[in-house]
C-alpha cells in the first residue's frame, strides 16, 4: 500500500474497495507501486482500511492522485507468474479477515484458462467439471450451494435454479482478480455459509496510464470429432480486447474490455446402470421372488444394464464490461460498472443402451460363455455373451441461450473531518433458454440381438460387440424399443432471475480502540421465475396413447435419408458406430407432438420472491496490546428475509389453479475478526462470526407432484403404492457459528506459510425428509394413471425440511516459496503448495432420505491439495499445475432435467503452462507467447453407485466413467 498520501485521501471504510482489491488490480496489472515488492508493509502502522469488500465498491481513494497529480504507480513494474503471486499475498497479509485472494499476471491474463481453475487452486476451496471444464467452486468441503458470490462486492443472478454461480459465465480475461473470504465482517453482504468470493473488474484510475491489451488463442481439443455432420469440430478459439485510458488530468477513466470464447468439448460417456446378484441364496431370484436368469452362476454380481454416447458440445460465449470512474476533486468519487455476455450452448448426444435386468421388458436375458473375477462380497461377472438384448439408440439435441447483464453505480463523498458517505445502487439479470429434444430408435423386425461383453474390475471402459451393425439405416428404425410409452420427446424450459439492490453508509471517526464506525443499511429484491413445457412425440400413423388412435410401440419407421449423417463412433466401448441423423429435422417432419406436462412438470413452473432489507454495524479496531499492533473489526449485521412463491395448482395431470405460500423471519449476524503482528512480517488471526446461507431457490417452491407405480421388487413387490416429492415455501435458512484460528509468515518477496485450524457448528441444517406414511388422498392429491388402483392412499411423500445439529472442523496448510531464498542458482524458481483437511457429521435425523443423497455434509472432499512449480526469468515462465481432490457427494441433472446426488471418486488434474515475453529493448516489445495444455493426463471423472442387496448389504460400484481428453491452447498476447 502507498505510504505518504495524504489521509484525506483515504475514502470509504466501509463499501469503499479496500486494499486487497487494490493490490489485486493495480500493482499486478500493470505497474506496482515501491511497495509492491515489500510484503513487509505495512508493519508498525496498518491503514484504517485493513477490511473485505462488500457491495459496491469504488477503488480505494489513497490509490487516487489529486487532480493534475500522478501517482507514485509507475515505479515498479510487477507482471508475470511472480507478480500475480507478490500481490496475492500481498491482500492476505493486508486483509483484517482470513482470506485468499488471486490477481492476473497482466490485463486480460489470469493464471489459469478460467476463473474457477484459479480458484480452485486456492487452499481450501476444490471445484466440481462440468463437461470437462471447472466451472463451480467448494469452499473448506461445503457445495456450491454454501458459498457467496459477488462481482465487485454485489451479488449475483445465475442461470441455474440456485444461488451458485457458474464461473464459465464470466471470462477470466475480463477479471483482474479476486477474493474469497472465509470470515466475513459484518459490512459484507451477500455472504455465504461457507465463504464469499468476490470477482473484480479492473478500475482505470487505478492505472497511470493508458493501456491496451490484445489477447489470442488457439484451442485443440484432442479427443477428435465424435459426430459427424453436427458442426462441431476439435478446433475453437478464445480472443479478447482491453482497453483502459485516463482523461482530463487523470480524474475520468474509463475501461472496455471484450472477450470471445468458441470451444469444442468431445465427450466420451459410459454408464453402468445397475449391479445386482440375480440367482442363488444371495440373488432377487430367492429373495425378491424374481425370475431365474439362465446361464449366469449363483451368487454372482452382474451388471444389470449400461449405456455408451458421445457428445459432441460447442460453447460460444461474448462478453463485454465497461467501466466508467470519475474523481473530479478530493471529495467525491463515483464509478458505473457494467457487464454483460451471452452464452450459447449446442449438444449433440447420440448414445447406445440397453437393459441386461431379468426384469426386461422384452424378456430375460441369456447368458454363455460366462467369466468370473474373483471379489467380495460375490464374485463379479466380467465376460461372456448376453442373448435376447434389446439395443436402444437415443440420438439428442439440446441448445441453450443464456444471458446475464449486470450494473452498479457507487457514489462516495469524503468530507474531509473523516466523515463519509457511500450509496450504491445495483442490477442483476440473468435469463436462460433451453430446448431439447430426443428420439429412440431400435432394431428392425426381431428388436433382439447377442451381445459380447467385457467389462472392467475398476476404471476404465468396458468393451461391446453386439449382432448387428447399429449404424445401418436398413437395421436400425424409429421406433420404441423398450416400451417407454412414447417414442421421443421435446422440451422448452425458460428461466429468468433478476436482483434489485440499494446500499447507504456512513463512516465516522470514533475514539478508544475504534479508528472508525461504519453504519449502513441495504435492500435487494430477487425474483427467480421457471418454466418448463414438456411435449411428447408420436411416430405419424401412431396413436399418441391417449385416445387419439391405437399406440403400437413395436411400430418401425425407418430413418429418411435426407436426414441421416456419417455414424457416431462408441469405439472406445467397442461398438465401431451407431446411426446418426439431424434429431429436429428429423422430428419435424416424421413425427407429432402432444403436450405433455402432467402433474410432475406442473411442478417445476414456479415463481419464488424474496425482499431482504439488512442493517449492519462495524467498529474498526486500530489499537495495540502492550507492544502488539491490533487491527480488525467486530459489528453486527441484522437481516430480515420475506420469501414467497407461487406454483401452478393441479388436480391430476390437469392445472386448475395458482398455489402460494412462503415465510417470514429475522436473523442478528455477530461478527469479531482480529489481527495481532506478533513479529516481524507474522500475524496471528482470530475470527468468530454467526452465518446464515438460504437453501437452494426451487427448493423454497410451493409446488409438488405425486403418481403411482407398481412396485417389482421387495416385500411390497406386486403393490400399487403413493410417492411424491415438492418444495417447501416456509423453508428457514442454514445458520452456523464459525471459529477461525489462523498464524502467518511472510518473508522474501513472494513467500509465506500459514497454518489455520476452523470449527463450525450448523444450528440449522435443510435435509431432504421422506414421510413413509404420508396420506395422499387427505392432501388432494388426484391418481392421474387410469391403468392403475392405488393398493392404499398412504405412501412416501421427500420434500426439504429444516433440522438441527451438525458440524465441521478443519486443517489448511498453504505456502509459497521463492527458489531464491536459497541459492541464487535457484533465482527464478518457485512453489506454491496447500493442503486442507475437513470432517463434518450431521445428526442421523437430517441425512438425506434422496438416493445416492449426502450422508454428511454435501460436497465434502475431506482432502484437497493444490501443488504448483514455476520458472519466471530472461523472459520465459513455466507452471506446471496439479490440484486433487477425494471423493464427495456431488449434485447432478442425470434425468428431465431434474436434480439428483451421485457420489464423484477423487479427481485429480494436472495443467502445464509455457510462455515467453520478448524484451523491452527489442522491436517485439509488448508481444509474450503462450502454451496451455489443460488435462495433461486426460483424467477422467469417475463415480460410483451403491447398489443395496439382499440381507442388508451394500457394495460400491462403477456407475460413470468419462473423459474429455486433453485441452491445447496457444496464442499471443499484446499490449501497449
Amino acid at each position: 500500500m502507498s505510504q505518504g498520501i495524504a489521509p484525506r485521501m483515504r475514502l470509504g471504510h466501509g463499501i469503499a474497495r479496500r486494499p486487497l482489491a487494490a493490490a489485486c488490480i493495480a500493482a499486478s496489472l500493470m505497474a506496482g507501486t515501491a511497495a509492491a515488492q515489500d510484503t513487509q508493509a505495512p508493519q508498525q502502522q496498518p491503514p484504517q482500511q485493513q477490511q473485505p469488500p462488500a457491495q459496491g465498491n469504488p477503488p480505494d481513494a489513497q490509490k487516487k492522485p489529486a487532480p493534475g497529480q500522478v501517482s507514485n504507480l509507475q515505479e515498479v513494474v510487477v507482471t508475470g507468474i511472480r507478480g500475480s503471486i507478490e500481490s496475492s499475498i500481498r491482500a492476505k497479509q493486508n486483509s483484517d479477515s482470513i482470506i485468499e485472494a488471486i490477481s492476473a499476471e497482466d490485463i486480460g491474463k489470469l493464471p489459469d484458462a478460467s476463473i474457477a481453475e484459479s480458484l480452485a487452486r486456492l487452499s481450501g476451496l476444490a471445484t466440481q467439471r462440468v463437461d470437462g471444464r471447472a466451472n463451480v467452486i467448494s469452499i473448506r468441503g461445503l457445495s456450491p450451494d454454501f458459498a457467496g458470490t459477488t462481482l465487485n462486492g454485489r451479488e449475483q443472478a445465475t442461470i441455474g435454479e440456485n444461488r451458485g454461480v457458474e464461473y464459465d459465465q464470466y471470462p477470466s480475461e475480463l477479471i483482474s482478480g479476486a477474493a474469497v473470504y472465509k470470515t466475513p465482517d459484518a459490512s459484507l453482504v451477500g455472504q455465504g455459509l461457507s465463504g464469499t468470493v468476490d470477482l473484480h473488474t479492473i478500475k482505470p484510475l487505478d492505472l497511470p496510464k493508458r493501456a491496451i491489451a490484445i489477447n489470442l488463442r488457439g484451442e485443440h481439443t484432442t479427443n477428435d470429432k465424435l459426430n459427424p455432420g453436427s458442426g462441431v469440430g476439435d478446433m475453437g478459439h478464445r480472443a479478447s480486447f482491453s482497453y483502459i485510458d485516463q482523461f482530463f488530468d487523470h480524474t475520468l477513466g474509463v475501461a472496455v474490455g471484450f472477450a470471445q470464447l468458441d470451444s469444442p468439448i468431445q465427450e466420451k460417456q459410459y454408464q453402468a446402470w445397475w449391479w445386482s446378484v440375480d440367482n442363488g441364496s444371495a440373488g432377487i431370484e430367492q429373495n425378491w421372488g424374481g425370475p431365474h436368469t439362465p446361464g449366469l452362476p449363483d451368487n454372482v454380481l452382474s451388471q444389470e444394464g449400461m449405456q455408451l454416447r458421445s457428445q459432441s458440445e460447442n460453447q460460444l460465449r461474448n462478453g463485454l464490461m465497461t467501466v466508467l470512474e470519475w474523481a473530479p476533486g478530493e471529495h467525491y468519487h463515483t464509478t458505473l460498472d457494467l457487464y454483460y455476455s451471452t452464452f450459447n450452448e449446442r449438444k449433440y448426444k447420440n448414445g447406445a443402451q440397453w437393459s441386461s435386468s431379468p426384469y426386461n421388458s422384452n424378456g430375460i436375458p441369456v447368458y454363455s460363455d460366462v467369466g468370473i473375477t474373483p471379489a467380495s462380497p460375490y464374485p463379479i461377472v466380467t465376460s461372456g455373451t448376453m442373448s435376447n438384448i434389446a439395443p436402444i439408440l437415443q440420438n439428442e439435441y439440446s441448445k441453450e441461450k443464456d444471458k446475464l447483464f449486470s450494473a452498479g453505480w457507487n457514489h462516495q463523498y469524503d468530507f474531509g473531518n473523516g466523515w463519509v458517505i457511500t450509496g450504491d445502487l445495483s442490477y442483476s439479470m440473468a435469463k436462460k433458454r433451453l430446448r431439447d429434444a430426443y428420439l429412440f430408435s431400435g432394431l428392425a423386425g426381431n428388436p433382439t440381438t447377442d451381445v459380447y461383453f467385457r467389462t472392467p474390475t475398476g476404471d476404465d471402459y468396458p468393451y461391446f460387440r453386439p449382432g448387428v451393425d447399429l449404424a445401418n439405416p436398413a437395421s436400425v428404425v424409429f421406433t420404441d424399443p423398450d416400451n417407454y410409452g412414447y417414442n421421443g420427446r421435446e422440451e422448452f424450459d425458460k428461466q429468468k432471475d433478476t436482483i434489485k439492490a440499494a446500499r447507504f453508509q456512513v463512516s465516522h471517526p470514533v475514539g478508544w480502540i475504534f479508528s472508525t464506525v461504519d453504519v449502513g443499511a441495504a435492500y435487494s429484491e430477487r425474483k427467480k421465475t421457471k418454466q418448463a413445457d414438456v411435449f411428447f412425440a408420436w411416430l405419424n400413423g401412431n396413436g399418441d396413447g391417449a385416445g387419439n388412435g391405437p399406440y403400437d410401440h413395436t411400430m418401425g419407421v425407418p430413418v429418411g435419408s435426407a436426414f441421416l449423417r456419417g455414424p457416431t463412433s462408441l469405439s472406445y466401448g467397442g461398438i465401431p458406430g451407431i446411426l446418426n441423423y439431424n434429431v429436429l429435422d428429423a422430428l419435424g417432419s416424421q413425427f407429432y407432438l402432444t403436450q405433455r406436462n402432467g402433474q410432475s412438470d406442473w411442478s417445476r413452473n414456479y415463481s419464488i420472491t424474496e425482499k431482504v432489507p439488512v442493517a449492519y454495524a462495524k467498529f474498526n479496531i486500530d489499537t495495540h496490546l502492550g507492544d502488539v499492533p491490533l487491527r480488525g473489526n467486530v459489528g453486527v449485521q441484522f437481516v430480515r428475509t420475506d420469501q414467497s412463491s407461487t406454483a401452478v395448482q393441479t388436480n391430476g395431470d390437469a392445472r386448475v389453479g395458482t398455489l402460494t405460500g412462503g415465510a417470514k423471519y429475522n436473523k442478528f449476524l455477530p461478527s469479531l475478526n482480529l489481527v495481532a503482528q506478533i513479529a516481524d512480517g507474522q500475524y496471528l488471526r482470530f475470527g468468530f462470526a454467526k452465518t446464515m446461507a438460504r437453501g437452494r431457490i426451487d427448493d423454497e417452491k410451493v409446488s409438488s407432484s405425486a403418481s403411482v407405480a407398481r412396485v417389482t421388487e421387495g416385500p411390497a413387490a406386486g403393490q400399487v403404492l403413493w410417492s411424491g416429492s415438492g418444495g417447501n415455501p416456509q423453508l428457514r435458512p442454514y445458520i452456523a457459528v464459525g471459529t477461525d484460528l489462523s498464524w502467518e509468515k511472510y518473508f522474501g518477496k513472494s513467500s509465506y506459510v500459514a497454518v489455520a485450524v476452523f470449527n463450525k457448528n450448523l444450528l440449522n441444517y435443510i435435509y431432504n425428509k421422506t414421510v413413509l406414511d404420508f396420506n395422499f388422498d387427505k392432501a388432494g392429491f388426484v391418481n392421474d394413471n387410469p391403468t392403475l388402483t392405488p393398493t392404499s392412499p398412504i405412501g412416501s411423500f421427500t420434500r426439504p425440511e429444516n433440522g438441527t445439529g451438525g458440524r465441521m472442523e478443519g486443517l489448511e496448510l498453504s505456502g509459497a516459496f521463492e527458489g531464491g531464498l536459497l541459492s541464487q542458482s535457484l533465482d527464478g524458481f518457485g512453489l506454491q503448495a496447500n493442503f486442507s483437511l475437513t470432517n463434518s457429521s450431521i445428526p442421523e435425523s437430517s441425512v438425506s432420505s434422496i438416493p445416492g443423497g449426502p450422508k454428511t455434509l454435501p460436497g465434502l472432499s475431506r482432502k484437497v491439495a493444490n501443488l504448483a512449480l514455476y520458472y519466471e526469468k530472461y523472459g520465459w515462465s513455466i507452471r506446471v499445475a496439479e490440484r486433487y481432490r477425494s471423493s464427495f457427494t456431488g449434485e447432478t441433472v442425470p434425468l428431465f432435467d431434474q436434480l439428483g446426488y451421485v457420489k464423484v471418486l477423487a479427481d485429480k488434474q494436472t495443467d502445464l503452462q509455457i510462455g515467453y515475453a520478448f524484451a523491452d529493448d527489442t522491436r517485439f516489445n509488448g508481444l509474450s507467447l503462450l502454451l496451455q495444455v489443460n488435462n495433461l493426463s486426460n483424467s477422467p471423472q469417475k463415480t460410483q453407485q451403491i447398489s443395496g442387496l439382499p440381507n442388508n448389504v451394500q457394495i460400491g460400484r462403477p456407475l460413470d466413467y468419462v473423459t474429455w481428453g486433453r485441452t491445447v491452447m496457444f496464442g499471443l498476447n499484446y499490449k501497449l
